[in-house]
């Protein structure tokens, strides 16, 4: 066993704990998840620093574990966790948020237990769908942490329309897991390689592509499903109303960590294993993603909410995730896996920092607050420098993100490039820094004279816990790069068949030169 399974079995096996927890120790239920997911965090540090040490195995993969018990072997079903350099980050990412969320869930009040149950449950599937090597768990366990979110918007959720939002998140995210699971049965069917091992379906496929009509069929059923469960223009009005109505913690798991789940099953499997039909989506996918940058930035400087605010900066910011995507190129998959890594810091913070405003005034509307800068320096601050990172300020990891995604696309996408350097630069600008000129600045009304800053230590520790690690991976870029470029390398090389195909070529050993001088006439020929 290796830190891998702790990350994934600790905080289910704390879930099932907590069910046996009278619900008067409601103390003693967020003593239990803080420190679950605080461990859990550790652990996942410790695998990040231990990465480049660690041996990998034939595919690639280190930290390679098998959980016994869990699956059915004699069906290829089996619970099998790795990382690589396109998932590691992601695991990180993961740990850090959810103890940042258990960190701010003292605004839930009521029914505690069955909300700490939940989050644990949540953290413990999505951190495992990360980790997992085995397409059978990587959908299953993404279910599982899919469906305490539409319980916790639901039930804790805010708001006059948080019922129609819980609905309308359940019926978005439910078609997409449905349409997603389509294609990946039909892939497993049309591969035949009776096994659900992601990499042995990869080295599969690799040796024996799907036919073109396959691949026509199962890669835009893979794309729109993912598609949906990340908030693909035009796919994306669940989130903006999703995450303005959900309870803080939900917020920042699901905009932060969960949403990822779908470009991460791009990366890992629509794009290596048909790279025909890749081929032809990607133009196609880099003009969708300017509905993101562009219009769903345009959406959010009409926001009067806060939370639709960053709601809506949410989904523009995986447009240059898509974009990243989009160019088949090293460069540019390499920062679209440095982006995901960013946002899940900075959405996390965002929705964070906002449901501590939420706590203290009792509203997001933007044109009641004001001056908030005075009372609340520290939340203040916070604020303004996510306000930075968002808008892609040098220095956090954001900007090092979509730069690279930027230098990936330009020799690729021009046109949709220069559209979303405009997007990015000058809509993004706009929102967000007024946002934080009217809400911070300016006189103070009377009513929030008694509001408090975060009071002691203890409730400052998540927002710098993920300010640090936007700044970490800003300054130090290749913390994560260095890390990616291998493992994006190999999917790169496998999205792009010619590329492939003149890289054996090259590592081919040369024939004998008695073979050659026998079939020279055949070869002129």
């Amino acid at each position: 066993m290796t830190a891998l399974t702790y990350i994934f079995v600790l905080p289910l096996l704390a879930a099932v704990a907590l069910a046996f927890v009278p619900r008067a120790y409601s103390v003693v239920m967020r003593g239990v998840a803080v420190g679950v997911t605080f461990v859990m965090m550790l652990l996942a540090i410790l695998v990040f620093i231990r990465f480049n040490g660690a041996e990998a195995d034939a595919s690639g993969f280190k930290f390679v574990t098998t959980i016994p018990g869990l699956g059915a072997s004699s069906l290829g079903i089996v619970c099998k966790l790795g990382v690589d350099g396109i998932n590691v980050g992601l695991v990180l990412m993961g740990a850090i948020v959810a103890f940042a969320a258990a960190c701010c869930s003292r605004e839930i009040r009521d029914r505690e237990k069955e909300f700490y149950i939940l989050l644990l449950v949540m953290t413990g599937g999505i951190l495992g769908a990360f980790a997992s090597l085995n397409l059978f768990f990587f959908y299953f366990l993404h279910e599982l942490a899919l469906v305490p979110t539409f319980l916790m918007i639901g039930v804790w959720g805010r708001g006059e329309r948080k019922n129609y939002a819980t609905f309308q998140i359940t019926l978005y995210l439910s078609i997409g897991a449905l349409v997603a699971l389509v294609g990946l049965i039909a892939l497993y069917l049309q591969s035949g390689a009776q096994t659900f091992d992601i990499p042995e379906l990869t080295e599969r496929l690799r040796e024996n592509p799907l036919s073109a009509g396959a691949q026509r069929f199962i890669f835009p059923l893979l794309l729109f499903g993912f598609g949906i469960l990340v908030s693909l223009w035009p796919f994306h009005t669940w989130a903006p109303m999703g995450y303005a109505s959900a309870p803080t913690p939900a917020a920042m798991l699901h905009a932060g960590v969960l949403k990822k789940f779908g470009l991460y099953g791009l990366i890992r499997i629509a794009l290596p294993l048909m790279p025909g039909a890749a081929q032809r989506w990607m133009p196609i996918l880099a003009w969708l993603c300017l509905g993101n940058l562009v219009y769903c930035g345009w959406v959010a400087m009409r926001q009067k909410d806060f939370n639709w605010l960053i709601g809506y900066s949410s989904v523009a910011h995986m447009g240059f995730v898509f974009l990243g995507i989009a160019t088949l190129t090293l460069v540019g998959v390499t920062g679209a896996v440095v982006v995901m890594v960013a946002h899940g810091f900075l959405a996390a913070l965002t929705f964070g920092l906002s449901g501590y405003l939420y706590e203290q005034t009792g509203t997001l509307e933007m044109s009641e607050l004001g001056g908030l800068l005075r009372k609340l320096p520290f939340i203040g601050a916070a604020l303004v420098m996510a306000a930075f990172a968002g808008c892609g300020v040098p220095g956090f990891a954001n900007f090092a993100g979509e730069v690279t995604v930027f230098f990936g696309a330009w020799n690729v996408f021009r046109p949709v490039t220069v559209l979303a350097c405009w997007g990015a630069l000058m809509i993004g600008a706009v929102y967000m820094l007024r946002a934080v000129r009217t809400m911070l600045h300016g006189e103070l009304p009377e009513k929030w004279a008694n509001v408090t800053d975060a009071p002691h230590l203890w409730r400052k520790a998540p927002f710098i816990l993920l300010l640090a690690a936007l700044m970490l991976f800003g300054c130090f870029p290749r913390l994560l790069t260095d890390k990616i470029s291998p493992s994006a390398g190999v999917i790169v090389q496998m999205a792009n068949p010619v590329l492939e195909g003149n890289l054996r070529a090259e590592a081919a050993p040369a024939p004998p030169k008695s073979a050659l001088a026998q079939g020279g006439g055949e070869a002129v020929q």
